[in-house]
C-alpha cells in the first residue's frame, strides 16, 4: 500500500455539501480519497506528504469532448476565418495524411496540455484511422502520461460519394467500423471503479454516418454497457442538413435511431428548442459544452442555463485542438462562466426587475468542469474530494502575481486569467509537480509534435 497526504491547502471539494476547507488536507491510500477535512485531524505520517500552505486544491477537471490529433493542425491559415463546414473540408484533407505515429504523439501533447490546466480525465473522440492508424495508439500514448481516458471509438461511413460531408478517402466501411468497435471494447473496457481506460461508440455526426451505423452501434453499445457520444446541433446548418436529408430536427433523428437514454452525451447541442431540451432532461442525455470552440467556429452559444435548470447534466470540452486552438480546461471553465453571461445580456436578462433570475457564478462553472463532467460519462467514481472517490486533484499556488488583490480564493481561479496549475495528480499519481510535467519529457514532445505537424502540412503543399 502507498499513501499519500495533502495538508495546510484550501480544500474545495465540490460535494454535497460543498465544503470550502481552510488548513485542510486529503489523505489517500493507493488512489483512493480515505479522508477529507482539517490538517490537524488527519493522520500525520504518510509515504509522501506534501505540504501545500497557500494553495487552493480542486477536483480534477473532466474534459468531456477533444479530438486530441488536432494539435496538429493548429491555426492552420486556410482553417482560421471559416465556419464548421469549410474549416471541416479544409482540415480533412490534411487529416487523411495521419500515421499511427502522429495520433500517439498528439494523443501526448494534447493530454499533457490538459494535465498542465488540471485536467485527470479526458474524453477523446477519434474519428478517422488513415494509413493504419488505430484507437490503440492513443490508448498505449495515454497510459504514459497517466490520465483517465474515456476512449472513444468514432466513426465516418457516409463519404461524399454517397452525400456526406467527408471525402470517401477518410470514411470506412461499417462491418469494420463495427468489428473494430467490438475489439476494442473486448480488449481495453474496463467497467470498474477507478478504470483508467474506458471504451465509448461514437459515430461521428449525422451528416458523416448512416442511419444503420447510429442503430448498429447503440445496439453493440447497450449490449456491451458503454456509453455513446457524437456530435449534435453544434450549427444551423447541420439542422437543416437533417431536415432535409432525415426529415427530422437534429434531435428528433436522434429519437429515430435509437440514441436517447442516460447512456448517451452530445457535444456542443448548441441550436436545440425547448421541447428537445426537455427530451434531454427526460431521458437524461448529457452534454458537452465547448464555449470556446463555439465561438472559434462562430457557432453559436448553447443554453446552458436553460439546460441545468431542466435538469440535463452539463460538463465541458475543449474540442479539438484546431478548433479552440487550445487544451487548456480551466480556461474553459472561465470562458463557459463568460459565454453564459453574453448570452445573458443578449437575450435582455435584467438583475433589476426579476430577482430570480442570477448569472453564472465561479462556483457554478467549476461544477461544470467536475462534478458536471463526471455525471456527464456517467463516472460515480470522479468529480469532487470525498472519502470512496479517486484521488484525482489539481492545486494552484495563489501567491502569484495574477491572484494579487484577489478576494475570493475560489472565485480568483475562474475570474483570474488561467494559467498553468502546480499540481495535478491522478490515481493518487502525480502527472504535474512544482508545475512541470513529470510523466513525460515537454521539451522532447514539443520538438516531436512540431515536426510531425510541418509534415503533414508540407505534404499537401499548404
Amino acid at each position: 500500500m502507498t499513501t499519500l497526504l495533502i495538508k495546510n491547502a484550501l480544500i474545495v471539494t465540490m460535494d454535497d455539501h460543498q465544503r470550502e476547507i481552510p488548513e485542510g488536507g486529503l489523505f489517500i491510500r493507493d488512489g483512493i480519497i480515505q479522508l477529507v477535512g482539517l490538517s490537524a485531524d488527519l493522520p500525520q505520517t504518510a509515504d509522501e506528504i506534501l505540504d501545500l500552505k497557500g494553495h487552493i486544491v480542486f477536483p480534477g477537471l473532466v474534459n468531456t469532448h477533444h479530438h486530441f490529433y488536432q494539435t496538429l493542425t493548429r491555426a492552420v491559415p486556410a482553417a482560421q476565418d471559416a465556419n464548421l463546414f469549410n474549416w471541416l473540408k479544409t482540415l480533412y484533407p490534411i487529416w487523411a495524411r495521419l500515421t499511427p505515429d502522429d495520433i500517439f504523439i498528439s494523443t501526448q501533447t494534447a493530454l499533457a496540455e490538459l494535465a498542465l490546466s488540471g485536467c485527470t480525465t479526458a474524453a477523446d473522440h477519434l474519428y478517422l484511422f488513415p494509413n493504419g492508424s488505430k484507437l490503440d495508439d492513443e490508448i498505449a500514448a495515454a497510459s504514459e502520461i497517466g490520465m483517465r481516458l474515456q476512449a472513444s471509438r468514432g466513426s465516418m461511413s457516409l463519404g461524399e460519394s454517397k452525400g456526406g460531408l467527408p471525402p470517401d478517402s477518410v470514411v470506412d466501411t461499417e462491418e469494420i467500423i463495427l468489428k473494430d468497435s467490438q475489439r476494442l471494447i473486448e480488449k481495453y473496457h474496463d467497467p470498474k471503479i477507478g478504470a483508467m481506460t474506458q471504451i465509448v461508440l461514437a459515430p461521428c455526426s449525422p451528416f458523416s454516418v448512416s442511419g444503420d451505423l447510429m442503430k448498429q452501434s447503440a445496439k453493440m453499445a447497450r449490449a456491451y454497457g458503454v456509453h455513446l457520444h457524437t456530435h449534435l446541433a453544434e450549427t444551423e446548418d447541420e439542422e437543416q442538413f437533417c431536415l432535409d436529408k432525415f426529415g427530422y430536427r437534429p434531435v428528433g433523428y436522434m429519437q429515430s435511431v435509437d440514441w436517447i437514454g442516460d447512456d448517451v452525451w452530445f457535444a456542443h447541442a448548441v441550436w436545440v428548442n425547448y421541447e428537445e431540451i426537455r427530451v434531454f432532461a427526460k431521458h437524461n442525455c448529457g452534454v458537452a459544452h465547448c464555449p470556446t470552440s463555439n465561438m472559434r467556429l462562430a457557432s453559436g452559444i448553447a443554453p446552458v442555463k436553460e439546460y441545468l435548470k431542466a435538469g440535463v447534466n452539463v460538463g465541458l470540452g475543449v474540442d479539438g485542438s484546431a478548433s479552440n486552438d487550445g487544451s487548456h480546461l480551466l480556461a474553459e471553465v472561465r470562458n463557459a462562466m463568460l459565454v453564459s453571461r453574453v448570452k445573458d445580456g443578449m437575450t435582455g436578462f435584467s438583475l433589476s426587475n426579476d430577482s430570480s433570475r442570477k448569472l453564472m457564478t465561479a462556483r457554478e462553472a467549476l461544477h461544470l468542469g467536475t462534478r458536471g463532467g463526471a455525471a456527464v460519462l456517467g463516472r460515480k467514481d470522479i468529480g469532487s474530494l470525498e472519502a470512496g472517490k479517486c484521488a484525482d486533484f489539481f492545486a494552484v499556488n495563489l501567491n502569484r502575481i495574477g491572484y494579487a488583490g484577489m478576494h475570493d480564493p475560489v472565485a480568483a481561479v475562474v475570474f483570474g486569467q488561467p494559467s498553468n496549475v502546480d499540481y495535478t495528480v491522478v490515481n493518487g499519481k502525480f502527472v504535474v509537480k512544482q508545475g512541470q510535467l513529470v510523466t513525460v519529457d515537454e521539451r522532447k514532445l514539443v520538438e516531436k509534435h512540431n515536426k510531425a505537424a510541418k509534415r503533414l502540412l508540407s505534404a499537401g503543399g499548404f
